[in-house]
């Protein structure tokens, strides 16, 4: 295939169009007073309009290929952002903005790319570690609130998830689901969630979030490894006269089993997904005895010589609803039934027996665990509207929200508005010294980029950016900008914080983005037309 070349300054023009074209799209939605862009979907469906800054990337595609490539790199800072943090992607795209054009600028004048990518590296990790310094723990339910309401712009959502969380505990599961009716739910029903996905992306039902979403479906629970399709067989043929879907927990799969289960999926013979079963050794056999329980399905065990090839779909445990992932699966919605009631109160025995006897505390802590997983339930945030565009632009909201809100259970909070970045700007600009002058550009570039996010908070809002920037900079700590209100508070107080984690990916992803393209010194793409008009200037062509 023919390939297109652009060398240095003309290849850094066009992919900076490209950043532009992104950055400008999704700067949009930073802020309480953000605006939402409006997305085309499928012709039968109504158009998105949302201002979910990595859902809006994710949809811009440019046909100029390396205009494309700019707009790709910072998708890439935002969804990475997205995938570590859950928020946070709208100020990793504009930190990355920023970054890129000094960066370019500087290269433009003659700076050597790879010593400004070393300072921009350098001061990265130095904003990083200022940032987990100010990081504050999350202490009470209205914390948990504020995080939620600052990351959705509304009261309603940031009160819904905190009471989830007090009813499910803060590690406790919730999960997010459409309603059929107007109003927003909260409602609490059985089920657990362990750490392991799919055993391969075959499986995958729901393309848009890469998961495995079943309802009411079959579960079958063993510690057996299954080495092929023949030791299930009687198992999978009543499976697929019920057409009943099928969820498979076994210690592990040998890989003609799983390259069967694929074929039978795609091929449409059974809907199947299988799942490796979560711990090691006798805690593996545990937590398949609480998912048994849970599931009310047979407990298939090595241990009492139990046969798969005797399993028939009397061993089948249901569940209501299984949304599984690369990493976790989690139960939605069993009923209440007498083999998790006695399983709960047989962990409650043997947690007091643990105490009595002193046992060690990551043996209680295991059993506690497993305890709260049993017992504690789901929590599911019912998502309603009036209208379906309505309903995918509030349901984005609330599962950002709730993923900034366990961040900020992870790593605490820091301060909001941009305000956390513009202090660590202010303990930095005349602390971070390096004596050779281009890597001094690249801590520059990304000190200069810190300021951005005030800025464009205040500007969505309808105020000047940099006078917003100017007055921050005068203002003492914890004291910042509201951009809804159009005034300076105390930001603690007025509950307007950050999760720690959001804040410091979008500094680490933008960073990284920016250090890697800065030293691209060519630009090669595949030709769609011989004369292709928008492939300028200076192309040169390669084989």
């Amino acid at each position: 295939m023919v390939k297109q070349i652009l060398f240095g300054k003309d290849a850094r023009k066009e992919i900076l169009k490209g950043v532009d074209i992104l950055s400008d799209t999704v700067k949009l939605t930073l802020g309480p007073k953000g605006n939402n862009v409006i997305l085309e979907t499928n012709s039968y469906e109504s158009p998105s309009i949302i201002n979910d800054g990595v859902s809006i990337a994710k949809e811009i595609e440019l046909s100029n290929p390396y205009q494309n490539m700019g707009a790709k790199l910072v998708y890439e800072a935002a969804s990475k952002t997205n995938d570590n943090a859950g928020d946070g992607t709208t100020t990793a795209t504009v930190l990355a903005q920023k970054m890129i054009h000094k960066g370019f600028q500087f290269v433009n004048s003659g700076a050597k790319a790879v010593s400004i990518k070393e300072g921009i590296i350098k001061a990265s990790r130095e904003v990083v570690t200022r940032l987990l310094a100010k990081s504050k723990p999350i202490e009470t339910q209205g914390d948990i609130e504020n995080v939620a309401t600052i990351s959705s712009g509304q009261k309603e959502i940031g009160h819904i998830i905190a009471s989830a969380m007090e009813k499910v505990t803060k590690k406790g599961v919730i999960s997010v689901d459409e309603s059929k009716g107007f109003e927003t739910e909260l409602e609490v029903v059985q089920g657990l969630k362990y750490d392991k996905g799919y055993i391969s992306p075959h499986f995958v039902t729901n393309k848009e979030n890469m998961s495995v979403d079943f309802e009411q479906a079959a579960v079958l629970v063993t510690d057996h490894k299954i080495s092929n399709l023949q030791e299930i067989r009687s198992l999978l043929e009543e499976v697929v006269k019920n057409s009943t879907p099928l969820l498979i927990i076994a210690a592990s799969f040998e890989n003609d089993a799983i390259g069967a289960l694929v074929f039978n999926k795609i091929s449409g013979v059974f809907n199947v997904v299988a799942t490796e079963a979560p711990g090691f050794g006798d805690n593996q056999r545990e937590l398949l005895q609480d998912i048994a329980a849970l599931t009310q399905a047979t407990f298939i065990s090595k241990d009492l010589n139990m046969k798969l090839q005797n399993a028939n779909s009397q061993y089948l445990g249901k569940i209501s609803k299984v949304v599984i992932k690369k990493d976790d699966t989690v139960l939605i919605g069993t009923e209440k039934n007498k083999n998790l009631e006695e399983r709960i109160q047989e962990i409650e025995a043997k947690i007091q027996k643990a105490l009595n006897e002193n046992a060690s505390e990551y043996e209680l802590k295991n059993l506690k665990s497993r305890l709260a997983k049993l017992s504690g339930g789901i929590a599911i945030i019912k998502v309603g509207a009036a209208t379906e565009t309505e309903l995918k632009e509030k349901k984005l909201r609330i599962e950002d929200a709730l993923n900034a809100t366990q961040a900020a259970i992870t790593e605490g909070i820091v301060v909001g508005g941009g305000k956390a970045l513009v202090e660590v700007y202010k303990e930095l600009k005349d602390n971070l010294i390096d004596s050779n002058v281009d890597i001094q550009k690249g801590l520059n570039i990304v000190l200069e980029s810190l300021l951005i996010p005030t800025y464009q908070i205040a500007e969505n809002a309808g105020f000047d950016g940099d006078s917003v920037v100017k007055e921050q900079l005068k203002q003492k700590d914890n004291y910042g900008f509201d951009a809804k209100e159009g005034q300076y508070v105390d930001l603690i107080k007025e509950g307007i914080v950050d999760p720690t984690k959001v804040t410091r990916q979008a500094v680490i992803n933008a960073s990284s983005i920016a250090a890697s393209i800065i030293t691209a010194g060519a630009a090669v793409v595949a030709v769609k037309e011989k004369n292709d008009a928008s492939l300028t200037p200076n192309p040169h062509n390669a084989l």
